[in-house]
C-alpha cells in the first residue's frame, strides 16, 4: 500500500495498535526509488507492505504476484494482451520480476518468491 506523508504514521499505528498485528520497521531493506519509509504487517498468510511516499496525496493498493517462472508467466501474460509496465517503479538491483496493471490499473508486481 502506497501512503502519503501525512498518513503514514496513523496506518502503521492502525495495524499495530488497533489492529493488533505484528508490525515491522523495514526502512533500512533495499526498498523501492521514491519510497522514504516501509514498514511490513503480518496479515495471516500474506505480508502487507506499507511504504511512505512523499510526493503522494492519496493511497494506492499495489499488490504481488509470486511465480517460480517470472519469463513463462510474462509469456502467459502477452498471449493475453498484458504488456510489462516497469516504468511504474525502479526494482532493487539483482531483482527478477516485472511490473503490470490489472484492467483498473491496480498495479502487480510479478516476481519470484524470497
Amino acid at each position: 500500500m502506497k501512503l502519503p506523508k501525512a498518513q503514514f504514521e496513523a496506518a502503521v499505528a492502525f495495524y499495530r495498535d488497533v489492529l493488533g498485528m505484528t508490525v515491522a520497521d523495514e526502512s533500512d531493506a533495499d526498498v523501492a526509488a521514491g519510497v522514504a519509509q516501509c514498514a511490513s504487517v503480518a496479515f495471516g498468510p500474506v505480508t502487507l507492505w506499507l511504504d511512505r511516499v512523499d510526493n503522494y496525496t492519496g493511497a494506492e493498493l499495489w499488490l504481488e504476484l509470486f511465480t517460480d517462472d517470472v519469463d513463462a508467466a510474462m509469456a502467459h501474460l502477452a498471449a493475453h494482451g498484458v504488456t510489462p509496465q516497469d516504468e511504474l517503479e525502479a526494482l532493487p538491483p539483482g531483482s527478477d520480476g516485472h511490473w503490470i496493471t490489472n484492467p483498473v490499473m491496480i498495479p502487480h508486481l510479478v516476481r519470484r518468491p524470497d
